[in-house]
């Protein structure tokens, strides 16, 4: 009898070391690198990458934003599709989100909001 609770405990212990190696994770406790903007401005200016994140935007005010690739350069928007960037053209209307990417490969990438003059943000992907 003894035996029998032993090996079941050994089988038992086993089983769950196996599936606690298989790396099982919910994807939902996953954190998305994030860049809020605010009125007319992007929170952080900048953020790094790994390739193959997804970068989420969320706009944190009422103000509706127009993110594109590109950037602005002495008041002049200069819209652009930097080697190996993500296409953006995403419309925000205030108080929402949207995610970009995924980035698959290194690099500098620019986007812009084409309505807030020098609302510019560089993805750094390594």
């Amino acid at each position: 009898m003894v035996k029998k609770l032993l090996t079941g405990l050994i089988v038992g212990s086993l089983l769950a070391v196996l599936v606690t190696a298989c790396g099982i994770r919910d994807a939902s406790t996953i954190a998305v690198p994030t860049v809020h903007m605010g009125a007319t401005g992007f929170i952080q200016d900048a953020i790094t990458l790994q390739k193959g994140e997804v970068l989420a935007l969320v706009d944190d005010s009422v103000s509706p934003h127009q993110i594109e690739n590109g950037r602005w350069v002495n008041g002049v928007a200069r819209p652009a599709i930097d080697p190996g960037a993500p296409p953006v053209n995403q419309v925000f209307n205030g108080y929402d989100s949207a995610e970009v990417g995924p980035f698959r490969a290194a690099g500098t990438f620019r986007y812009h909001c084409a309505i807030h003059q020098e609302m510019n943000l560089t993805v750094i992907v390594t």
